[in-house]
This record gives C-alpha cells, structure tokens and sequence, in this order.
C-alpha cells in the first residue's frame, strides 16, 4: 500500500516510514516535516516555562533534536505530541535545576566552603585530619586542575549538583559532559597527592599544623 503524502500522514505515520530506510534522503524529509509542523507548537510549551523568547527557542531546538535522536526508543501506539511533550518537560526541569546551581554556586567557592570531595585517594593524605586534608585537596585543586575541573568537582562534590545538571549549567557539549571532567579531575588528583606525599613525606604535618603553607607542587 503506498505511504500518504508527507502533509496527509500523522505524526505516527511519519515516524513509521522513517523507520523503513532512516538513512535514506526520504526520511530526511519525512523528519523534516515532522519537526516543522511541532516547531511552534515546542517553543510555545518551552516560552511559558521560560519567560523569554530567545531562551525559549534555544530550549525548544534542543528538545527537537532529543527527539530527533530518540526516535528509536518511541513506541508504537504511543502518541507523538504526549512524548515529545515529556521531553519538553525534563528539558526545561533541567534548566530550572541549571539555574538554581548557577544561582547557587558562590563565585570564590574554593576559598569559602568545607568541600566533602573524597580526600582519600592514598594514604598519605587519608593520614591528615579532615581539616588539613581539605586544606591539601584545595591547595592540588588550584594547582593541578583547570577552571572547568574545579567548578565541576565543587557543584558535585560540596553541593550534591547531579552531572546532568551540571552539563547544562556550565554548557558543556563534549560527549559525556560532566562525567568526563569529574574523571580527568580525579586522575589529576590522584597523581597530584601521590606527588604530594613524597614531596611532604617529612615534616608536611608539622608545616600544617604550624600554620605554614603545604607545598604543592604539579
């Protein structure tokens, strides 16, 4: 039976003949007339949440490319609008999350708070007290990790921001977003504090407990 005309075909419809060849120049027309004829209808949903035109369409091209690249996980027999509706929703719940992390984030962070990154990454600074264990793991931070990395580690770390949250508070648009930077963090770290150790191995307590600075070398 021969497929109805792209404007005649329901959404449904669509996706089902994209599904046949979704490499095929067809498709992407057929694709195309999806996403033209829910375009306003994204924005609208995406501008009462986010009060701003040019917000509003950048979150409403985010959310049809979500869709564009989730097409294989939408079920037959759903409705198309009630799931592109949901991708909308967490969407624009993410930028609100993203929001309140920017807002919540303090701009000398570092210098200000009690940060609860993991200090245990061996023995010879699991060996320090909390207090000067944190006084070491800021001191490698500054030293070893770039602004991305710290800003990460702290929103995850001191202020429990999920990566996904934290991904679209900073816009990060490598692959893995957040993740990726926690783990280059953390393999810095973990190189930094074994250095430490030998550099410190003698008197580094005492230094601490003096008031003079630990030495931090990269």
């Amino acid at each position: 039976m021969q497929a109805r005309p792209y404007h005649a075909a329901t959404d449904e419809e669509l996706i089902d003949q994209y599904r046949l060849a979704p490499d095929s120049a067809q498709s992407r027309r057929l694709i195309d007339e999806l996403m033209r004829r829910h375009h306003d209808k994204v924005v609208a949903w995406c501008g009462r949440f986010a009060g701003n035109r040019d917000l509003a369409a950048d979150l409403a091209q985010d959310v049809l490319v979500r869709a564009y690249s989730s097409l294989d996980m939408f079920r037959r027999g759903a409705k198309f609008t009630t799931w592109l509706y949901v991708i909308a929703r967490n969407r624009c719940l993410d930028e609100q999350r993203a929001r309140a992390a920017r807002a919540a984030l303090p701009h000398d962070a570092l210098a200000d708070i009690a940060l609860d990154i993991p200090y245990d990454w061996n023995d010879g600074v699991a060996a320090l007290d909390a207090r000067d264990a944190r006084i070491v793991v800021r001191g490698l931070m500054d030293a070893v990790l770039d602004d991305t990395e710290k800003r990460v580690m702290i929103m995850h770390y001191a202020h429990d921001v999920p990566l996904d949250t934290i991904t679209a508070a900073l816009g990060l648009t490598n692959a893995s977003g957040a993740k990726a930077f926690i783990v280059s963090a953390r393999r810095k770290l973990t190189a930094a504090t074994r250095r430490w150790t030998v550099v410190n191995r003698y008197g580094g307590r005492a230094r601490l407990r003096s008031g003079a600075e630990p030495r931090f070398a990269p």
